[in-house]
């Protein structure tokens, strides 16, 4: 009879572990590096509190160390970027709560694997024995898929472990998240970084040919990607250098890691945010930080321009009236100059609308005004200000009593424009920033004249 096959195992994230730990005499061999194994892979950490950069889930008092401490691990969803070490984690966390690690791929597995590996979990579970099945990519299962694992989580056959870099929110059914808690998984800072690369240098030792410059420059470039920070170390090991690296030597022989950017995803969601926010709070170099890296990840200037010409009519508004044919000025100017010679206009346009004063006077009063419209139905402007051009609307009132403002004193005849029987109402309040302080004063001014009249 032929051996039933296994779900696919896939490859280790940041440090994960082996898949099978060698028994008996076999049990050191792991311990010797093969001559090709990657330095990520002989540095990846024994123990949980050895992983760097999740002191907030890992730590004395992380979620994760006080789940751990209850002996009740629950199902979970490891939300980070890659190199965060989630893989790492799924089966450290195994190891810890004395489960049995399987590993699937939501890119390579399919619905056999996923039936396969519950049944499997099953029989475990007949002998006393728990299963932690980790879904590496779980995002990428479709909405029918997500749902098969409901049955298991909720009967305790598995304790699902699910890893993605995509906003779970967005990614996974609301009915799998309910029986799963979202663990976010931070981007590896700078004294993570740096703590691997005394680790590396520990490993192989010798000290990494850098000046303290070059330090800083190589874990920058890293952007917050451990496997990626200790691949660019075993590369700069290989290299024949006579004196350390600066930062522009070394960015010169390495290549940074790609900004992490993708236009349909959450990252274009939270940048565009970033962006419109910075310039609202009249920060024009936090404003053209964002722009720049909405740019450099790929982002269509042409949809910035559009973001920015609305931003121009609902932020700044009458403050400024000039930014709104600015927007479009800069739009025109980026659409007849195109990249990269037409961001410069946009980047003027980022720079007027954070430094414009701000008025979301008019957005605020258009709301009023539709609500107004709904709510009055299909009332009829005052005959007065109804044209009359046959005899019979003349004779039946159009435009009786109408006064022309030109002739009226200081061109305002201060009459109702109103629907007759509907309360005059008051939907635009100018501010009195920029612009709208004038127009405030004008505003002001009318009201006295009509009060009057």
């Amino acid at each position: 009879m032929a051996a039933e096959r296994e779900p696919p195992i896939m490859g280790d994230d940041l440090f994960g572990l082996p898949p099978e730990q060698p028994q008996g005499r076999n049990a050191d061999a792991r311990k010797k590096p093969a001559p090709m194994q990657p330095l990520a892979d002989r540095l990846r950490p024994q123990r949980l509190e050895d992983v760097v950069g999740q002191v907030h889930l890992l730590g004395p008092e992380g979620a994760l160390t006080r789940m751990l401490e209850r002996g009740s691990l629950a199902s979970l969803i490891l939300w980070g970027g890659p190199g965060v070490g989630k893989t790492t984690i799924a089966r450290l966390l195994a190891q810890a709560a004395g489960l049995k690690f399987v590993q699937l791929s939501a890119v390579f597995s399919g619905v056999a694997d996923l039936k396969k590996a519950f049944e499997n979990a099953r029989r475990q579970a007949e002998v006393g024995g728990g299963t932690l099945l980790f879904v590496d990519e779980i995002h990428r299962f479709n909405r029918a898929q997500q749902d098969g694992f409901l049955p298991v989580v909720e009967d305790g056959t598995v304790v699902l472990v699910g890893a993605t870099t995509e906003n779970p929110s967005f990614a996974l059914n609301s009915a799998l998240l309910s029986r799963c808690q979202v663990m976010v998984l931070n981007r590896l800072d700078d004294p993570a970084c740096e703590a691997l690369l005394v680790r590396a240098e520990e490993e192989t030792g010798r000290p990494l040919p850098l000046t303290e410059d070059g330090r800083v420059t190589l874990r920058a470039m890293a952007d917050g990607d451990g496997r990626y920070l200790l691949n660019m170390v075993e590369q700069l090991l290989s290299l024949k250098t006579e004196k350390p690296l600066d930062a522009q030597a070394l960015s010169r022989l390495l290549a940074k890691r790609a900004i992490l950017y993708d236009r349909d995803r959450e990252e274009h969601y939270n940048l565009i945010s970033a962006l419109h926010k910075s310039m609202r709070g009249s920060d024009p170099d936090a404003a053209l930080y964002w722009f720049a890296r909405m740019l450099e990840g790929g982002e269509d200037p042409r949809y910035l321009a559009r973001r920015m010409t609305r931003f121009a009519a609902e932020d700044v508004g009458m403050a400024d009236p000039h930014a709104l044919p600015l927007a479009v000025a800069a739009w025109e100017t980026y659409e007849r100059l195109g990249s990269p010679e037409g961001e410069l206009a946009l980047a003027q346009l980022v720079v007027h609308l954070a430094t414009a004063p701000k008025s979301n006077a008019v957005y605020k009063a258009y709301g009023a005004a539709r609500r107004a419209a709904k709510a009055t139905g299909s009332l009829i402007p005052p005959a007065h200000i109804l044209n009359a051009p046959t005899k019979l609307m003349q004779d039946i009132g159009y435009g009786k009593g109408y006064q022309y403002d030109h002739d009226a004193e200081e061109g305002f005849s201060g009459q109702n424009y109103f629907p007759d029987g509907m309360k005059r109402q008051n939907f635009y309040n100018p501010t009195g920033r920029g612009y709208e302080r004038e127009v405030r004063h004008r505003l002001e001014t009318w009201s006295r004249l009509r009060d009057r009249r």
